[in-house]
């Protein structure tokens, strides 16, 4: 299957997406415990504080189905929030996901109720990673006008407008809807290493220009960036990426794509690991918002208006059998490591939702059991900090 190949169900795309009064709905119906459900800001919105993200597993038909299940079945149990992306197990997920939101839709569940992201910027190699990748590059993505040889960065990462726009339409045509709730950029530090931060910003601003375009086109409502060493690394890191600068850019291209200098851009979201062993987004001040002070990124996205959601909760899966010896002295009432990972980090001020990548049906059920509790105290949580000093 090449990039070109047709995306199923595309002719009967699901119209729709988050709003007010359907995520206030389905939050109020779902039986979860007070404080599952956050504030995006300035829209009304409530989501889920877990989310199913769904990155791992193989590239098999039996995974496929396991992934549907899961969506299936955690939209149907009060998670809201599914993260997905273009290139997750070679755009597998993507279809997996569709299959799983049209069975859970079946069931009841409104569109207009869930906030479904996906993320471009990554290659996608539907068949596997290419034997000779300039020459699939040639094909699948230069003669068709989506980006040159020379705008790829570490042999995998593009950023080209028009690439992005190839992954978002492949995202929303595999998803079977017709508008994304947001479309992030995945990882844009791994250009700096190959052109240098000047130029991989100028390229960041053509691509947030695309999906200022996208949102005018009514195909994204909001967009922002996923990353890994952007926002938890020290300011001078050569990978470092400061919020206000990024507010910057889409500020800059909202002017210039809707013709006028008042324009409100839309990033609203912004991804980072974090979990108990990662903890910069909370402990690490290497943000400033324009209001006089240092911030971490959790306080700073706070100020700015950002939306949070944590990846890597799992930390690859070792937070899932094994627990910091604070957190497991702090969770009695939880037996279990994967469970006290994803209630130590939806329990951290300022972090919206935590992410939680599921490929097995059993693991929902953790997902689902600490929906059921409410939040840690904001005392208890910051006393873990206080032990670990």
């Amino acid at each position: 299957m090449s990039e070109g190949a047709a995306p199923v169900g595309a002719g009967d795309a699901v119209a729709g997406y988050a709003t007010a009064a359907a995520t206030r709905a389905y939050a109020a119906d779902a039986r979860c415990a007070p404080g599952h459900y956050s504030d995006f800001p300035g829209s009304g919105l409530r989501l889920s504080s877990i989310g199913i993200g769904t990155f791992p597993g193989a590239a098999t038909d039996a995974v496929d189905r396991q992934i549907a299940a899961i969506v299936a079945r955690g939209l149907q149990g009060g998670i809201n929030v599914i993260d997905t992306a273009s290139h997750y197990r070679y755009g597998r997920s993507l279809r997996a996901v569709g299959a799983g939101l049209r069975t859970a839709m079946q069931a009841g569940v409104e569109r207009d109720g869930l906030f479904l992201i996906s993320k471009g910027g990554f290659l996608l190699f539907p068949d596997g990673p290419p034997g000779d990748l300039p020459a699939w590059f040639d094909r699948e993505v230069a003669a068709r006008g989506l980006g040159t040889y020379a705008e790829l960065a570490a042999g995998a990462h593009l950023l080209s407008p028009a690439y992005l726009r190839h992954q978002l339409d492949l995202s929303c045509a595999w998803l079977g809807v017709r508008t994304l709730d947001a479309f992030l950029i995945d990882q844009p530090e791994v250009q700096i290493a190959a052109v240098g931060k000047a130029q991989m910003l100028e390229r960041l601003e053509a691509a947030f220009a695309a999906l200022e375009e996208a949102v005018q086109a009514g195909q994204i409502r909001y967009y922002g960036i996923s990353s890994f060493h952007a926002l938890r690394v020290h300011t001078d890191d050569p990978a470092f990426l400061s919020l206000a600068s990024l507010l910057g850019l889409a500020g800059k291209a909202a002017s210039r794509v809707w013709a006028d200098e008042r324009a409100p851009h839309h990033l609203k979201l912004i991804q980072l690991p974090f979990n108990q062993v990662m903890p910069e987004a909370f402990t690490r001040f290497n943000q400033v918002t324009g209001q006089g002070n240092e911030a971490s990124v959790l306080r700073a996205a706070m100020q700015l208006s950002l939306y949070v959601m944590a990846s890597h909760t799992l930390f690859k899966g070792h937070l899932g059998t094994q627990s910091i010896d604070g957190v497991r002295q702090a969770l009695p009432e939880l037996s279990g490591a994967a469970a006290r990972a994803i209630q130590f980090n939806r329990s951290t001020p300022g972090l919206g939702t935590t992410l939680v990548g599921v490929s097995t049906p059993a693991h929902l059920d953790d997902l689902l059991a600490v929906s059921r509790i409410p939040p840690m105290e904001r005392a208890r949580y910051l006393a873990l900090y206080e032990r670990a000093g």
